[in-house]
């Protein structure tokens, strides 16, 4: 039955570990933050949508993986954004780093695999933005290039420190897609780009979306059955936070894609 409360999206949870030795000042800055980025809240949230962090667990937590079953948060809330942040660790999909400063962050690599396989399992819609895409990959049995500049140094820039969200660069929709279907008539537009990690083999039971024009892949789909599990490369709640224009590609309607997935599943309904 449809219901007039709020869609409840689970965020996970970005992860600071403090430097160490640490200057003991005290505070938080020598303590594990959990936390989420501001624009993600913002491009989700409503009156209508409620954005919920989903906090990571590993072995040094007061409270252990023994304790509580993330099954719980999978059936109280209604979808699950995968945001952006730290390197995936190549040991993830069986590689050893290239260079020191790939490990990536493996707790929460399995934190979010975890999430992940529990929505999954509950029929809950998935979005994965930048990491979170590379994530949905890792986790379908896929790999990643490690450095893209490294490992195919005739690609695009994908990342730039100096513009950070306002490095752009082109993308081209994969036409008959679901993606394709939010922008009728169009193939091609301007994303921003802020990676230097991508997909390289592809996981099981997943499609390509959209790709740069140096084949790079930039959006994907699980195809193994009904439900919504999809990732973008690029940043749409960064486009959000400006003035767009005609070239770059609009993330209103992917978003409102997702929550109308969200909605089907909270009022019993298919998202087939």
């Amino acid at each position: 039955m449809p219901t007039n409360r709020p869609l409840l999206i689970g965020i996970s949870a970005r992860i600071y570990y403090p430097a160490r030795p640490v200057l003991d000042l005290g505070g938080i800055w020598t303590r594990t933050l959990h936390y989420l980025e501001q624009s993600v809240a913002h491009w989700l949230m409503s009156p209508q949508v409620l954005a919920v962090m989903i906090p990571a667990v590993d072995r040094d937590s007061v409270v252990q993986r023994s304790d509580l079953s993330l099954h719980g948060y999978a059936d109280a809330l209604d979808a699950l954004v995968l945001q952006g942040g730290n390197d995936i660790s190549p040991q993830a999909y069986g590689e050893v780093p290239i260079a020191p400063q790939w490990q990536g962050d493996a707790v929460r690599d399995r934190y979010e695999v975890e999430l992940l396989q529990r929505f999954m399992q509950a029929g809950k819609p998935v979005l994965g933005i930048c990491r979170g895409c590379q994530l949905i990959n890792v986790a379908m049995g896929g790999t990643l290039y490690q450095d893209i500049p490294t490992q195919r140094p005739e690609a695009l820039k994908h990342v730039d420190a100096e513009h950070y969200e306002r490095q752009l660069h082109e993308v081209d929709l994969v036409d008959g897609t679901p993606l394709a279907g939010l922008y009728p008539g169009r193939r091609h537009a301007m994303i921003n780009s802020i990676h230097h990690q991508a997909v390289k083999d592809l996981g099981r039971d997943l499609q390509v979306e959209a790709r740069a024009p140096d084949g790079m892949v930039e959006a994907i789909r699980w195809t193994g059955g009904p439900g919504y599990v999809f990732g973008m490369q690029w940043h749409p709640e960064f486009l959000a936070l400006g003035e767009l224009h005609d070239e770059q590609l609009d993330g209103q309607p992917i978003l409102n894609h997702f929550l109308q997935a969200a909605r089907q599943v909270r009022d019993g309904r298919s998202t087939t």
